[in-house]
This record gives structure tokens, C-alpha cells and sequence, in this order.
């Protein structure tokens, strides 16, 4: 089974790294793919920093783990990133693996507004990974809702909330404050030594 790991990743942080690597020995995957979007179509783009520097900061942060890898398979497509297209591709590109997508709990409360979401839920098992402030409630309704009528298979994992977000970073950036041990430190380095980031949201 390979994990796809989808997001702007603007910046990835210790907070994703973290939740793939234990969401990879929860699930016994293969490996990990992450894939920066290009034009995510939840996202504004106003604060984005290029889709270059975001591949470039991930590859530098999965460094040196052998299970993780990093895709331009959304870069090198025009127009705006949806999953959809990009699990189709990943099918063809591995035929004979399982693949797993990973998402936040927030992002299941809002898969009614994916596109071709019945189509998601047959090309991928999806993995949630826990979020706060979304109620139990809620939550649980909308997971029996997409297993019992829409034949998805949903499952959730115990990985440790990690409060730290890629909006806090760059608010702590623009304020001239320490990111240090909120990303790993060459993306630290990379992020000042081109200037990303400062005067932005």
C-alpha cells in the first residue's frame, strides 16, 4: 500500500512529517508520496509561496527517509490541483499497489464540496488523520454517512495532534519571530535565504 500525502505544504512543517511517519508504521505502507498542489482549489493564493519553492522545501525536509518520496505530478499539470485527477494518474503509474489517501478530519467535513468524490472513494482507501475542533459528533455522522452510502473505505488514525500550521509559521515569519523547531532546519534555511514569506499574510 503507498500513502499519498496531498497539501500546499506552504511551508511543510514537523507537524506533516511527523503524522506521515506515524500514519506509515500505523498502516504498514509501502512508502509515502507527498504532493505539493499546484493551484489548490481550497486555497488562496495570494499567500502561496511558488509551487517550486514549496516542491523544493519538501524535498528538502524528507531527506534521508527512504520511505517518502516527493511528486511533481501535480506541478506538471495545468490548471488547479484536484485529487481526482491526481489519484488517476498515481493508478496507472502503480497498477498493482493499494493506494491510501491521507487527509485531515476537516477535510472529510467538506468532501461533499470535492470534485467526483464517489470516484476518490473507489480509486483510494482514504486515512484521516485527527484534527481538533471539529465535533465528535459531527464527525462520526459524516463517516458512517460516506462508509454506509457511499461504499467508502474510511479509516481513522491514532496519530498525535501536532498544533503547530503552515499559517502560524508564515504569521511568526512575518513578524521577524523564530520558527526554529517548527520546521525542520534546512527549511528553515531555505526559507530565509529567499526571503519567502515576509510582508505576506
Amino acid at each position: 500500500m503507498i500513502g499519498v500525502f496531498g497539501g500546499s505544504f506552504n511551508p511543510i512543517h514537523i507537524g506533516h512529517l511527523i503524522i506521515a511517519e506515524y500514519i506509515r508504521c500505523e498502516f504498514n505502507l509501502e512508502k509515502i508520496i507527498f504532493i505539493p498542489a499546484k493551484m489548490p482549489p481550497h486555497k488562496n493564493g495570494d499567500a502561496m509561496a511558488s509551487a517550486q519553492h514549496r516542491f523544493n522545501m519538501v524535498s528538502i525536509a524528507i531527506e534521508g527517509n527512504p520511505n517518502f518520496l516527493v511528486s511533481r505530478i501535480e506541478l506538471d499539470r495545468e490548471g488547479k490541483s484536484y485529487t481526482i485527477d491526481t489519484l488517476s494518474q498515481l493508478v496507472k503509474l502503480y497498477p498493482n499497489k493499494k493506494l491510501c489517501f491521507i487527509c485531515g478530519a476537516d477535510s472529510l467535513m467538506n468532501f461533499n464540496s470535492w470534485r467526483s468524490i464517489e470516484e476518490i472513494f473507489r480509486l483510494a482507501d482514504i486515512i484521516i488523520a485527527g484534527r481538533p475542533n471539529i465535533p465528535e459528533e459531527d464527525f462520526r455522522e459524516t463517516l458512517i454517512n460516506y462508509r454506509q452510502n457511499h461504499d467508502a473505505h474510511i479509516f481513522c488514525s491514532e496519530s498525535p495532534f501536532m498544533d503547530i500550521s503552515s499559517t502560524r509559521i508564515r504569521e511568526r515569519i512575518k513578524k521577524g519571530m523564530s520558527i526554529k523547531y517548527m520546521v525542520p532546519d534546512k527549511v528553515d534555511s531555505y526559507i530565509k535565504s529567499h526571503g519567502l514569506f515576509v510582508g505576506e499574510i
